[in-house]
């Protein structure tokens, strides 16, 4: 195949990529995401923040460091809270003893994990601070998970997390799981919006809640 034409197939490809999402009000981030819904209305909180959760696969977590006279420790930290489209809305990691956020939350458990919409790529050029681009922080105990939740964890984690299969088995790794006790949620103005544990977990518009399309930066899936 000639270089003009691998240049003209490209070309239509985008075109056609470019076609279907308008045609489908199929959102492209600039990730190179598909995400085959928009995300939830914002007066919808549960199914906003159980969609925050399930398209990130990072965040900050914070533990308290009595190294450093009770204050809090931020660390960047992977985590899924399922299989792609099978969210559970509970966070699962895979953490190692050998980094600080783990052996920190072993000796006292009190954490928080904050996500923003930013990463995803539907903010656009607005500032992640910026009330219209969601963010998200779970309070409450990080804890090893339970034997009969291992095989989830695993699969959750490293469906979304590949590499994760390949880590040193010296290093101990281990599966842990949020147990969230409270929900900040803001992802328009007027402050934060009232989100209880039990209204989380059973958003009313389950339909909002997208699969996950991209697990490997610029990979496009489109189902119509």
């Amino acid at each position: 195949m000639t270089t003009t034409k691998k240049i003209k197939g490209l070309v239509h490809f985008v075109f056609a990529i470019y076609l279907v999402s308008v045609l489908s009000d199929v959102q492209v981030p600039v990730h190179g995401r598909v995400l085959l819904q928009k995300k939830p209305d914002p007066e919808n909180a549960a199914a906003s923040a159980r969609w925050l959760v399930s398209q990130n696969i990072w965040g900050v977590l914070d533990t308290i460091s009595s190294d450093l006279g009770g204050a809090p420790f931020g660390n960047v930290v992977s985590f899924s809270d399922g299989e792609p489209g099978k969210g559970s809305g509970i966070p699962y990691f895979y953490l190692t003893t050998l980094d600080p956020t783990a052996r920190k939350a072993l000796k006292d458990p009190r954490v928080s994990l904050t996500i923003s919409e930013h990463p995803i790529g539907t903010c656009g050029k607005t500032d992640p601070e910026n009330p219209t681009c969601a963010k998200l922080t779970l309070n409450g105990k990080l804890r090893l998970a339970d034997p009969k939740e291992l095989e989830f964890a695993k699969r959750a984690l490293f469906t979304k997390h590949p590499e994760m299969k390949d880590w040193p088995k010296t290093h101990n790794f281990q599966f842990f799981k949020l147990d969230i006790e409270n929900i900040f949620l803001i992802n328009w103005f007027g402050g934060p919006k009232p989100l209880t544990f039990d209204q989380y977990l059973h958003p009313k518009n389950k339909c909002s809640l997208i699969t996950e399309n991209a697990l490997t930066p610029g990979l496009l899936v489109i189902k119509l």
